[in-house]
């Protein structure tokens, strides 16, 4: 456990349930949780998630933006429904990405784990785009893949992230509730 990943943990649960409670400070505290998890996961050998961190960046702009034009009068971020078609491309998509994740960092890198890294960044990326466009079932997502998480975070040794983690599939099923209240029909 390092000064480092202790700050990062702390940053990163206030990001989630901000985004869990529909606000937009969550955007920029998620941003500065992404770049002290880029350092951790750079010492640590976890590229994928190292970069996934980077494109998390780029994701939370983006929904920073979604967010900002979402809003209903009272300040309140819309929630919108998934459709079941652009639900099946997503995680389509999450699939290739993880094949594709995953062969390069197991060819090209010493990664620790390169299949599970790259298939948790993969859909972590798919999860990340349905919060920016505000769709209540990234949550669910967010389970299945901070449950793999935290089991990869014990292997690797860092306890406090996988405590992080196990707290964070408890704001997503926070977040799943809240979002569930608030989705249009």
């Amino acid at each position: 456990m390092s000064a480092l990943e202790i700050v990062a943990v702390i940053v990163s649960f206030l990001g989630i349930w901000l985004t869990a409670v529909r606000r937009m400070l969550c955007w920029p505290i998620n941003l500065l949780a992404c770049a002290l998890y880029f350092k951790l996961f750079l010492d640590v050998r976890l590229y994928a998630d190292m970069v996934l961190q980077a494109l998390f960046g780029i994701a939370i702009v983006y929904g920073w933006i979604v967010w900002a034009r979402g809003k209903e009068d009272d300040g309140d971020v819309v929630v919108e429904p998934l459709r079941s078609g652009p639900a099946a491309i997503a995680l389509a998509a999450g699939a290739i990405g993880a094949v594709t994740i995953g062969w390069g960092t197991s060819h090209y890198t010493d990664a620790a784990l390169p299949w599970i890294d790259s298939a948790l960044s993969s859909f972590s990326l798919v999860a990340q785009y349905w919060t920016a466009r505000r769709h209540r079932e990234s949550w669910l997502l967010w389970v299945a893949v901070d449950v793999i998480y935290v089991g990869m975070f014990v292997f690797k040794g860092l306890m406090l992230t996988a405590g992080l983690y196990a707290a964070m599939i408890v704001l997503a099923g926070l977040g799943y509730r809240r979002w569930r209240t608030a989705q249009r029909v």
